[in-house]
């Protein structure tokens, strides 16, 4: 008997590589006796609709798309009831949550992976009652991740958030952070802040893989200080290049739950998607809640 498999495809992704290879990634799952159903997404938050109202009729459901659409996919199977397995064809400009995942950008390869590949539980965040699969900031990078332009995504990737994060770092106002967590407070102005289950944050800051566990319970976190002086500047920006956060501009913490509080609503991204401005806000760890092939 076929499995029924349902690829979602964001065609406006990065540079629509996947859109140019869906007839090529389409075989491959035909030939692993999958039945696909392909639905094409027209507007943002259609990826979602479409898994909540569709994903508990199949076996797989595949996320061709950047990691927004997969946000999206992630949460409509979430909401369908049924935690169908999801599998990742990543076409977005940088792909953060692909890149922790040790998933390939190449299409075909990618959907090889999938029909090869075995389950693996992930945790998942809730940011009110909004879903993310690895990341909720605010503050300097959060703005890069949609201040760059789609052109300089998709032309230079990765290098687009460096260049808009690190321009915007001297202009950028302070916020006066309050976050609470289970073990404490940590309190202070802030330029930056994550809640991340991933090793790259907000396609700039890097996290050795070492200390970052998909699966663990916890986020990492991270709150980058105000610098005052050239020298913490220079600080912030080495820490960045060589992934070492073991100065006096950075709080490193994990935590499986906390609250932040605002003086002035904030605005914040999740999975690279921009947010309403909020002054409180409860995150959620999710533990193991969704089965990624891979």
């Amino acid at each position: 008997m076929h499995k029924k498999l349902l690829l979602i495809v964001n065609p406006v992704a990065g540079t629509m590589k996947a859109k140019n290879a869906l007839f090529t990634i389409t075989n491959i799952f035909c030939k692993a006796d999958y039945l696909v159903t392909t639905l094409i997404t027209k507007y943002r938050g259609h990826a979602c609709e479409i898994a909540k109202a569709h994903a508990h009729e199949y076996d797989l459901v595949v996320c061709c798309g950047g990691d927004g659409t997969l946000n999206e996919v992630i949460s409509g199977v979430l909401k369908s009831g049924k935690c169908t397995p999801i599998g990742y064809i990543p076409s977005g400009s940088t792909n953060d949550f692909a890149s922790t995942m040790g998933l390939v950008s190449n299409p075909a390869k990618a959907a090889e992976m999938i029909v090869e590949g075995k389950p693996h539980d992930i945790d998942i965040g809730l940011f009110g009652e909004t879903y993310f699969s690895y990341i909720a900031s605010f503050g300097a990078f959060t703005a890069a991740s949609y201040s760059a332009s789609q052109e300089m995504k998709n032309a230079i990737g990765h290098m687009a958030y460096i260049f808009e994060g690190i321009k915007e770092l001297p202009t950028i106002h302070p916020t006066h952070v309050k976050v609470t967590t289970p073990d404490g407070i940590h309190e202070g102005d802030y330029v930056f802040g994550s809640i991340t289950n991933s090793t790259s944050v907000a396609g700039i800051v890097k996290l050795k893989p070492d200390i970052v566990d998909l699966c663990d319970g916890v986020f990492e976190v991270i709150l980058v200080k105000n610098p005052k002086t050239i020298a913490h500047l220079n600080k912030i920006i080495h820490s960045i290049s060589t992934s070492d956060f073991n100065n006096e501009m950075f709080e490193f913490f994990k935590a499986s739950e906390l609250t932040v509080c605002t003086d002035n609503p904030i605005s914040w991204t999740l999975d690279g998607e921009h947010m309403p401005e909020i002054k409180e806000i409860s995150i959620q760890n999710l533990h193991g809640v969704i089965s990624l092939i891979k």
